[in-house]
């Protein structure tokens, strides 16, 4: 009696991109993002592919757009006709946005993943800027496409209002992605993600008070000469 071969045992195929990135967004909980830090795809070079690709789109859309409404802006008051940046301008400044983001992200996963190891948490740099990435990569992508339809008249309020509530759902994913990197629980994980947003913003409050200490006279001053030029 001839038996059949067994057939050969193929390896799992890992996801795709697209299929990661909708598994980070779709199913918020800390269980995913364990495993796609556990995922052998999991580094940091892809983690900042992402970032600059989506980035470079984004600045792509968003340097024209910009400059579009900045030369509106000067057109209503009476100022010269101002054109918007011409495409040397676009294919230059696009490169150079993307890479300053992909330098913000790094040193703000690396603070967030510094401040988790401080709670104790098992996580590393790598695995949670794959999965921050993950998460944040398919919402700068939409808002691209958020800059691009504000631009339609009367509908970019409702947009604005897309992109607030897309902004506040990637936070809640950001905090499951610490806790399920590093293996804690959910107060270490929330301080970990806001403990530098508030040092940044008492940094940058106290910086803009010294700056206002600083130029106050000098204001002061320039307010006096103007009262006196003005005054009969």
């Amino acid at each position: 009696m001839n038996e059949e071969p067994n057939a050969p045992m193929l390896p799992a195929r890992s996801p795709s991109v697209v299929q990661t990135w909708m598994a980070a967004i779709t199913k918020p909980n800390e269980q995913t993002y364990a495993q796609l830090a556990a995922s052998p795809e999991a580094k940091t070079s892809t983690a900042l592919l992402w970032v600059f690709i989506a980035s470079l789109i984004q600045s792509l859309i968003a340097i024209p757009m910009q400059g579009r409404i900045m030369a509106q802006m000067m057109q209503g008051s009476g100022l010269e006709n101002q054109a918007g940046p011409g495409l040397v301008g676009i294919l230059c400044g696009a490169p150079i946005a993307a890479v300053v983001t992909v330098v913000f992200f790094s040193a703000f996963t690396g603070i967030v993943q510094w401040v988790a190891g401080l709670f104790g948490g098992k996580g590393s740099f790598e695995k949670l800027a794959y999965v921050f990435a993950a998460i944040t990569v398919p919402f700068t992508l939409l808002s691209a496409l958020i800059t691009l339809l504000s631009a339609v008249p009367y509908v970019g309020a409702c947009f604005g209002i897309i992109g607030l509530l897309a902004g506040l759902y990637v936070l809640v994913l950001q905090v499951m992605a610490v806790k399920g990197v590093n293996q804690f629980d959910w107060l270490p994980a929330a301080g970990s993600l806001l403990l530098p947003f508030i040092v940044f913003i008492c940094c940058i409050s106290a910086g803009v008070a010294g700056l206002v200490s600083l130029a106050g006279p000098a204001m002061q001053d320039i307010f006096n000469q103007i009262n006196q030029s003005i005054a009969p």
